[in-house]
């Protein structure tokens, strides 16, 4: 069975989706109409509440984030970055053993099914840029991550 919901939060609208086990999709800027909740998506919401008021720096959340052997490996290495930290997705690639592999390593982070909890907002390029943001309004929802997280980006 499937369960989903929505929250508001600083973003706008969050949607997630849990399979009564784990916690299997977050999305940015999407609210659902009938949402059909669980102690998952409940744990969920009030998690991402205190983070968004400045009181929580981890998820503990049971999560199921599935893709290639590639994309996991890279979204466990993202759950490794500490809040108010960055790395680039060079460094990523290599963390993973695969350096070189930064344009990959992008399309990976970009496909993160699970934005925030897996902190994809904390990759920059080597330079500390924001090159992008596939969640809600793009780099402006990064933008407003990082500075949640007080991260110096510019």
């Amino acid at each position: 069975m499937t369960f989903h919901a929505s929250i508001e939060s600083p973003l706008g609208p969050i949607a997630l989706t849990s399979d009564g086990r784990h916690l299997t999709d977050l999305e940015i800027g999407r609210h659902v109409a009938n949402p059909t909740t669980d102690p998952i998506i409940d744990a969920a919401s009030a998690q991402l509440g205190e983070y968004f008021a400045g009181h929580r720096t981890e998820f503990d959340l049971p999560l199921k984030a599935t893709g290639t052997a590639f994309q996991e490996s890279i979204w466990q290495a993202l759950q490794g970055i500490p809040f108010g930290h960055t790395t680039s997705y060079g460094e990523l690639g290599q963390a993973v053993g695969k350096p070189g592999s930064a344009r990959a390593v992008g399309g990976a982070v970009g496909a993160n099914p699970l934005p925030i909890v897996i902190p994809c907002h904390r990759v920059l390029a080597s330079d500390r840029r924001i090159t992008g943001y596939s969640g809600g309004d793009g780099i402006p929802t990064k933008e407003k991550l990082l500075d949640l997280e007080k991260i110096s980006y510019r």
